[in-house]
């Protein structure tokens, strides 16, 4: 058994894949503050809700909470995009992942967010870590970008007829 962080819906899709044909039973978790507007993050819920029946995995949602999202990224607005704000971003997500993983028992926990071309692996690899060996937990070092796995996100996002958006979530990645 695994808890996934979900990012989105597309991202989600050959990662679920890959953990199931290496033999792992997905739990899926979509907690993402950092999604701006509203209305967008209320979107790529909906699809994650539907790729969770059309995969057939559990599925949790943590609350959406921005504000503390402006919070911790408070004074990195102006980082480029991969820097500093980013870790503190990929820090927060995997933290309330890793502290849900405890509370549910599943010893666990890896994420999405490596699929992206965009995300730098090794960051989100030494975050997960750290953060494992705080909850005592096991982070499975995925880097689902390797064998096509965005290509293949693409493929399953198409075959599937997800929304697939054009930016990371945050109001900084829009432009």
């Amino acid at each position: 058994m695994v808890l996934l962080h979900i990012c989105c819906a597309p991202c989600a899709t050959a990662c679920v894949e890959r953990l199931r044909e290496d033999g792992y039973k997905v739990t899926g978790y979509f907690y993402n503050p950092n999604i701006q507007p509203l209305e967008e993050y209320e979107k790529r819920y909906r699809e994650v809700i539907k790729l969770s029946e059309l995969m057939v995995f559990e599925l949790h949602a943590g609350n959406y909470d921005s504000l503390r999202w402006f919070e911790e990224i408070k004074g990195l607005e102006d980082e480029p995009e991969g820097g500093r704000r980013c870790e503190v971003c990929y820090r927060l997500r995997l933290e309330e992942t890793a502290a849900l993983a405890k509370k549910l028992g599943i010893g666990q926990f890896t994420t999405t967010l490596s699929v992206s071309p965009h995300k730098c692996f090794d960051k989100i690899r030494l975050i997960g870590e750290k953060l494992a060996q705080s909850y005592k937990l096991v982070f499975l070092p995925y880097d689902f970008k390797k064998k096509d796995g965005f290509k293949r996100s693409v493929e399953l996002s198409r075959k599937y007829n997800l929304y697939r958006q054009n930016y990371c979530g945050c109001v900084f990645s829009k432009d």
